[in-house]
């Protein structure tokens, strides 16, 4: 039997869940890296590293691998390189995923605190949500440098929901990966994940979130006001 969420607050991750930002990224990794004398690595390699904020990002490209160690020489000279392309280039080729507007329309229909989650940093956030016209949903944006901790840590969540005075025991998170998972079970929500999103190649589906969505037209089967 399908489960029912009646949320007080949701709060909504960004990368791999509203946006698809991998063809900005890749872009940007690609051309730090042939500035610092390395190969490109391409749009689907990236694909597989994003999740964790854009300096593991930027160390997984260096190292060609998910979980290698990086040359730090060669990362220290890269990152500026990449702040600067990525700060010019955060929306330019990033899209909203199929269904993520309809499915946005009809939660602001509900009764329900909305909030926005990413480890993206602030200077990434709020331009891409201003971009493609999400900025203007959300009561709150928590972004990866706003406070001392990020997800998988609960503190953003557990954040959100003081500042939004809403019970994490009547929240509900949507995300796409392992981290939103550990994130949102750490803090007491519920979530449901996008089949579609980041999440380094493994079905999100083996991190047992409560539902499993292909797009955000299905929230209204889902979700409903208390």
């Amino acid at each position: 039997m399908t489960k029912i969420f009646t949320p007080e607050l949701i709060m909504i991750d960004v990368d791999g869940t509203l946006v698809d930002s991998v063809p900005d990224l890749a872009w940007c990794v690609d051309e730090t890296l042939k500035a610092v004398g390395m190969q490109p690595r391409g749009e689907a390699a990236v694909r597989n590293w994003v999740g964790n904020g854009v300096v593991r990002l930027m160390e997984r490209a260096i190292a060609n691998d998910l979980d290698a160690p990086h040359d730090e020489a060669i990362m220290q000279k890269a990152m500026p390189i990449f702040i600067e392309l990525y700060s010019e280039n955060t929306s330019k080729r990033s899209v909203l995923y199929p269904g993520v507007r309809e499915g946005m329309d009809y939660l602001k229909t509900l009764d329900i605190k909305i909030g926005c989650i990413t480890n993206k940093n602030e200077q990434f956030t709020h331009p891409i949500l201003k971009d493609l016209g999400l900025w203007d949903d959300f009561e709150i944006v928590i972004s990866g440098d706003t406070l001392e901790k990020k997800k998988p840590d609960p503190l953003p969540l557990l954040h959100g929901a003081k500042e939004l005075g809403a019970d994490p025991q009547k929240s509900l998170m949507l995300g796409d990966s392992t981290s939103d998972v550990k994130a949102a079970r750490a803090a007491g929500f519920d979530i449901i994940c996008m089949s579609y999103g980041y999440n380094h190649g493994a079905d999100i589906r083996d991190s047992s979130p409560d539902a499993v969505i292909d797009s955000f037209v299905e929230l209204k089967d889902l979700i409903k006001a208390a």
